[in-house]
């Protein structure tokens, strides 16, 4: 994104995750335009980092989704509001200039909005990066924290790092698609879902996944940005050089408020305290929701966030269009506007 570059919209939204997707949605319907800004170069927040095979149930009319599949589902439901994305870049500075909301990121993005709506999950995430030299030309291209598209791995040979829950659902998920698969951990304890531990050794034992284990990452091989060979060694020194396409490296998330805490709002552990039937916080014309937003008796739950998106929305519309009056309709009524 070319420095100093300034987008103008009616409302900003901060995060990208299921919540802050849904976000767009309920101020499309109110011809509300949007552009939203997340930290993490993929949409879907946790449910694309953490756990994106994992089945979720408690999502109405939806008796088994993957977070995956919520996402997908979700960009599904927004794109006839033509929501504008500025990923992988988080809002350091939030200034309010003549009226306008001023969001600057970190590459020197601007986006100028009427109202905001902050819906950063636990705050900004960002992957625990391994201590490896030369990482960072690597990083997007044959290295990955999140992964948006598995048939990039098609026929590849993989590394996958890690002993949580994404590192095993992501070796369930690329062992009958990449050409070879090896799974490196510190341990021979997995810290995921026992089921998926228990399938992930079935492959290792039917041969089409190798458990390379323990073993950490030691250094790393390639030319330019496209990746050769990971080398593995263990406590006692051993070492192994695996060759590979591409590393998968799932060493959990960092996640913090960072500048949030600067922006003025009334904070209280780690949460924005809102007034829970418009999701206003302490500052005029921004609002959160989602696991960020605090207030008595919240329960952090995805059918939560979504509640408090539609209440915030309406709520940013007499901010948006103060001299207008909002004459509530339900979408069986009003259909899909356009902006």
């Amino acid at each position: 994104m070319t420095k100093q570059t300034t987008h103008t919209t009616d409302v900003a939204i901060i995060g990208a995750g299921p919540v802050g997707l849904f976000s767009v949605f309920q101020c499309g319907m109110l011809k509300m335009s949007t552009h939203v800004i997340d930290a993490l170069p993929a949409t879907g927040g946790q449910c694309t980092a953490l756990y994106p095979e994992k089945p979720i149930f408690d999502i109405p009319a939806s008796p088994n989704i993957t977070g995956a599949d919520l996402i997908e589902r979700l960009e599904e439901q927004i794109k006839p509001f033509n929501p504008v994305f500025h990923l992988d870049q988080q809002v350091v500075a939030l200034e309010n200039q003549s009226g306008n909301w001023h969001l600057t990121t970190a590459a020197g993005l601007t986006v100028s909005a009427k109202a905001v709506i902050i819906a950063a999950g636990a705050g900004a995430f960002g992957p625990n990066k391994p201590p490896l030299a030369d990482i960072e030309k690597y990083e997007n291209k044959t290295v990955h924290y999140l992964i948006q598209n598995r048939e990039l791995f098609r026929d590849q040979r993989i590394v996958i790092a890690g002993g949580g829950d994404s590192a095993v659902d992501w070796a369930l998920a690329l062992a009958d698609i990449a050409a070879e698969t090896y799974v490196v951990h510190r341990r021979e304890r997995f810290r995921a879902l026992p089921e998926s531990v228990a399938q992930m050794h079935a492959l290792a034992e039917q041969g089409k996944i190798e458990l390379v284990i323990p073993y950490q990452l030691a250094s790393l091989e390639g030319k330019g940005d496209q990746l050769s060979a990971v080398h593995v060694k263990t406590l006692k020194g051993e070492d192994r050089r695996l060759e590979a396409d591409h590393l998968l490296s799932f060493f959990g998330l960092v996640n913090k408020l960072g500048p949030i805490n600067d922006w003025g709002l009334d904070v209280h552990n780690g949460l924005i305290i809102v007034e829970p039937t418009t999701c206003a916080t302490s500052v005029d014309g921004i609002f959160a929701v989602g696991d960020i937003a605090g207030y008595p008796h919240k329960l952090k739950l995805i059918l939560s966030g979504f509640s408090e998106v539609a209440q915030a929305a309406h709520a940013a519309f007499r901010v948006v269009h103060p001299d207008e009056a909002l004459h509530f309709e339900h979408s069986t009524s009003s259909g899909i506007p356009t902006l």
